[in-house]
């Protein structure tokens, strides 16, 4: 994979040329969500759907 800078270059240099800065940095941080979750996934650090659904509904208590 290539080192941070790297791939935050690449991500800004996608972006429309009239993209503001909350929209770049959202973009940035969406990545680096992504990027956690693959990690997270990868390393079994998971949980069913049926656990998440049950957490959602204690929140909404």
């Amino acid at each position: 994979m290539t080192d941070a800078k790297e791939l935050i270059k690449k991500i800004v240099q996608e972006q429309p040329d009239d993209s503001s800065f909350d929209e770049i940095l959202r973009e940035l941080a969406f990545a680096r969500m992504i990027d956690r979750g693959l990690e997270d996934s990868r390393a079994g650090r998971v949980i069913s759907n049926e656990d998440m659904k049950h957490r959602i509904k204690t929140w909404r208590e």
